[in-house]
């Protein structure tokens, strides 16, 4: 079973009469409970990449078939609760909201999605604990270092139990000590809740432990079958 099937993706911006194909006929498939990686150039459209499969932006062309429904007809309400309920997403710069604790920015997905107050707190700490961070539950994030607020982010982007992540450079803000740290927590969580990964990265040891490794270069992608070089 396939979580994430794309065809033959095109991804055109317009600025005038100017065209710049950014991903031009692309093609993935990733198989469900698979770690996967997509390295390349900064400007390689990585980014890009992910903002389609996360249904935020739609193709030039092509086909994107998450959980059966095709993203680049889907309607808008669709997207919208396929993200929420399905879609987890990490990025380099975390987003937590300042004005709440550590324990309440992982519950608040939770709860947007009406999970009863219980259930989210459990989860919530169950996610503080795997993530090792358990003992900063009750601090704003102004108080945590880089790594302790990727960790928040990690946990928070798992509360809803989604099938697929997509992690934008996790670790592109962080030391290589704690990169590696935060890799293996966030490796070790996805494989024993059995989600689909796909970091994109460009950062060689993050992908040494990947089931499968794509080089986005033109416009498509090439398997290096877990190699960076």
């Amino acid at each position: 079973m396939y979580a994430l099937r794309i065809t033959d993706v095109k991804k055109v911006y317009k600025s005038g009469d100017t065209e710049l194909a950014v991903l031009d006929g692309l093609n993935m498939a990733i198989k469900k409970g698979t770690i996967a990686a997509v390295v390349g150039r900064s400007g390689s459209g990585k980014t890009t990449l992910l903002n389609l499969i996360g249904g935020l932006d739609r193709p030039t062309s092509g086909t994107i078939i998450v959980r059966d429904t095709h993203f680049e007809r889907a309607a808008e309400d669709e997207l919208s609760d396929i993200r929420n309920r399905y879609i987890g997403f990490v990025f380099q710069f975390h987003n937590l909201l300042s004005e709440f604790t550590v324990l309440e920015n992982i519950m608040m997905p939770n709860l947007l999605q009406q999970y009863k107050v219980d259930y989210a707190y459990s989860r919530a700490v169950e996610l503080l604990s795997l993530m090792e961070i358990l003992p900063k539950k009750d601090m704003k994030p102004n108080r945590l270092s880089g790594g302790e607020s990727q960790r928040v982010a990690i946990a928070r982007a798992l509360i809803n139990d989604p099938e697929i992540i997509l992690a934008d450079e996790p670790t592109g803000d962080l030391d290589i000590t704690t990169a590696e740290k935060i890799k293996g927590l966030l490796f070790n969580i996805v494989r024993k809740f059995k989600h689909t990964l796909l970091i994109v990265t460009h950062n060689p040891s993050v992908v040494s432990d990947t089931d499968v490794t794509y080089r986005l270069h033109a416009g498509s992608l090439n398997t290096l079958l877990g190699n960076f070089n």
